[in-house]
């Protein structure tokens, strides 16, 4: 009773002042993922193929492709590392998989100037059925701030389905992250059913997930194969949540999987996106203020996909300090604009959501009551327009992102 009592009253907290949690001022000891986590997830292209020597050219990659350079800094293993628990019941890894252990990869990655991730479950069995960490949360934790290991992706299968449980499971495994003295950023990974938008700071998570897991399509049609506008679509009214060292997490970016991707395209269902569509799939997680964690194979990235990932006007605006997540502020003949502050002026996303090209003007004073002077950069071209009005013609799926920032 005392514990659901508790539960509740931290649930209340939340709830009822979550704008202002997610918003505070970090303090010393809360400093954490101030912006959207940027980096790469093993899952979607490699799935049971991860190893030590997959992870170490990822990370010749990183920095070979300039995706390090332009902010990109975590390597997350995913799920299929772990072999098991030894006699003193501390997590080893794949001894085939990893015959080097984990701290030497862990080395190597920050010899590369990135850090390293790693996956865990809060049940007994992660989603590939190795072993999970429920019951062994501090264990793990040091183990895992022993190897070096600087963010941990803590999943949700097997668990029982109760927001209560969630809430105790996932508060367990942030204590105990925090009481290794390392710092760790903990992604919570239960898919949003339990909104843990209005708990998971508080369990310690630095980002949560808000759907399933995303396909490789732009609408998927399956309510479980969730596609990329079906998560777009789900993530308004989620804003005030966000800010500094709390962010919602749409999931991984599909940019640059085509269809490629073992979990992202199981049977081959799903063939993937036109660029255009990954164009604006990576601008649209900007506005959003997501993280930033791609999954497509960087050791053979075409240039397209490389400058897109790259694109230092969009990654600035998903970077930005303020903090803020975008949000839909007018819809007009299929058109969607989004609005995102920023700590010295405003991002504004034109959005053509329909299946035909789109004429548009837009105006910052009449349609989005900007009254300082700004000129408008247009983030694909680096352009800038002294008069800050804006027009042109948007493809289908297509979107153009233009940032006023003030004089």
């Amino acid at each position: 009773m005392k514990l659901k009592l508790w539960m509740a009253a931290a649930l209340f907290c939340v709830a009822g002042n979550g704008s202002a949690l997610a918003q505070r001022e970090p303090t010393p000891a809360d400093t954490l993922a101030l912006t959207p986590p940027m980096g790469w997830n093993s899952w979607n292209q490699f799935e049971w193929e991860v190893s030590d020597s997959l992870i170490r050219e990822i990370a010749d990659a990183m920095v070979s492709t300039g995706m390090r350079d332009a902010g990109y800094r975590y390597i997350i293993i995913d799920d299929y590392w772990v072999g098991g628990r030894d006699t003193k019941n501390r997590l080893f890894p794949d001894p085939v998989r990893f015959p080097h252990g984990m701290k030497a990869l862990a080395d190597y990655v920050h010899g590369k100037g990135l850090k390293l991730g790693i996956y865990s479950d809060a049940a007994e069995l992660t989603c590939a059925g190795v072993t999970g960490s429920l019951g062994f949360e501090e264990l793990d934790a040091q183990t895992f701030a022993d190897w070096g290991i600087d963010y941990l992706k803590y999943d949700y299968c097997h668990a029982p389905k109760d927001r209560t449980t969630a809430f105790t499971r996932y508060k367990k495994m942030g204590d105990a992250l925090k009481a290794t003295g390392k710092p760790i950023v903990y992604a919570i990974c239960e898919w949003g059913g339990r909104s843990p938008w209005l708990w998971a700071k508080a369990a310690g998570g630095h980002l949560w997930r808000t759907t399933y897991d995303s396909r490789d399509s732009w609408h998927s049609g399956d309510h479980d194969l969730v596609g990329i506008m079906d998560i777009f679509d789900t993530q308004d009214g989620l804003e005030r949540y966000a800010g500094p060292g709390a962010w919602n997490d749409p999931d991984l970016l599909m940019v640059g999987l085509y269809g490629k991707g073992k979990s992202s395209s199981p049977d081959k269902r799903f063939a993937g996106c036109t660029d255009e569509e990954y164009k604006t799939h990576f601008a649209l997680w900007c506005m959003l203020a997501a993280p930033l964690i791609v999954n497509n194979d960087l050791r053979d990235m075409s240039d397209f996909t490389r400058k897109l990932l790259t694109n230092k006007h969009l990654i600035a605006v998903d970077q930005d300090s303020l903090g803020r997540q975008g949000y839909t502020f007018l819809r007009s003949d299929d058109l969607q604009y989004l609005r995102k502050e920023l700590k010295d002026g405003v991002a504004i996303c034109v959005f053509n959501r329909s299946e035909t090209p789109k004429d548009f003007t837009f105006d910052p004073v009449k349609d989005a009551d900007i009254l300082y002077p700004a000129d408008a950069t247009n983030a694909w071209t680096g352009r800038v327009s002294k008069k800050g009005i804006v027009r042109g013609t948007l493809p289908a799926h297509g979107c153009e992102v233009y940032i006023y920032r003030r004089k």
